[in-house]
């Protein structure tokens, strides 16, 4: 278990929070009834939700599925080591929280570089004793550097479920995404997993469109949208579990069949 950040440590973080503009971790966090946000993250909470009505429906669905894929990595698969990268601002059932509810000695490492998530991340996501998490400053476009500091967490020599929820919508397609990706799961054994989930693109939800094409006028970070075969093609040369790659709704939902969301995910095993 990691120690909260020392005084001077946590007041550099605090420098680096803008609280001018909308920031979509905040965002995030107030549509899922979180208290951790400003006036302008709520103003433009509301404004996306005017255009997209039903866009608090994603951030629910994105942490219900982040639950059922961590579960399944856990139970069915023997993962006992997470590599969770954007992380978001903690709220219930965070990934360490789900895992070693069934596996006390699982080890996750969080990654996230916006300051107020690693504020929060550090004096919030604790461990139970046998298992541990870390928290590391650090941005998905650098990934050699992540797996290098996660090293003295995860023994990558060992399968790891490598979480990359609502974060791969932040790289434009420049900035290579795919090889992004790539160059993480190159790093991990076989057996290893990936959970992904990606806001797409739809003509049947131009709703959607609308509200990402706001967002990219007004807040931080600019969000780069992808159509579901772009989101599948993530998973190239993985083994995909079923039911492929849908709407985080029905990904192996719980319950009663819940509606569609244009925010898609799977979950694959590297051979």
């Amino acid at each position: 278990m990691r120690e909260n950040p020392p005084a001077n440590q946590a007041a550099s973080l605090c420098t680096r929070i803008n609280t001018l503009q909308p920031h979509t971790a905040r965002i995030w966090n107030y549509w899922l009834g979180g208290g951790d946000y400003y006036e302008v993250d709520r103003i433009a909470g509301d404004r996306i939700r005017e255009l997209h009505p039903a866009i608090g429906d994603y951030a629910r669905a994105d942490r219900l599925f982040l639950g059922r894929a961590v579960r399944h990595l856990v139970v069915e698969a023997g993962i006992r080591q997470f590599l969770d990268i954007g992380t978001g601002l903690p709220t219930a059932d965070n990934t360490h929280e789900v895992a070693q509810r069934l596996a006390p000695d699982a080890r996750i490492v969080y990654v996230d570089n916006d300051p107020l998530v690693l504020v929060h991340a550090r004096a919030l996501l604790t461990s139970s004793p046998e298992g541990r998490t870390d928290h590391l400053d650090e941005d998905l476009r650098n990934p050699e550097a992540i797996l290098e500091r996660a090293a003295a967490t995860l023994d990558f020599s060992r399968p790891v479920g490598l979480l990359l929820l609502s974060v791969l919508i932040f790289l434009r397609d420049e900035e290579d995404p795919y090889g992004i990706v790539r160059r993480l799961l190159d790093a991990l054994p076989p057996g290893s997993h990936l959970a992904l989930s990606h806001t797409v693109t739809s003509p049947a939800m131009p709703d959607v469109d609308r509200a990402v094409r706001f967002w990219n006028e007004t807040g931080t970070p600019r969000l780069t949208q992808r159509s579901p075969e772009a989101v599948a093609r993530f998973f190239d040369g993985l083994e995909l579990l079923e039911p492929g790659v849908v709407s985080c709704s029905r990904w192996r939902p719980e319950g009663s069949e819940p509606a569609e969301v244009a925010l898609y995910g799977g979950v694959a095993r590297m051979r």
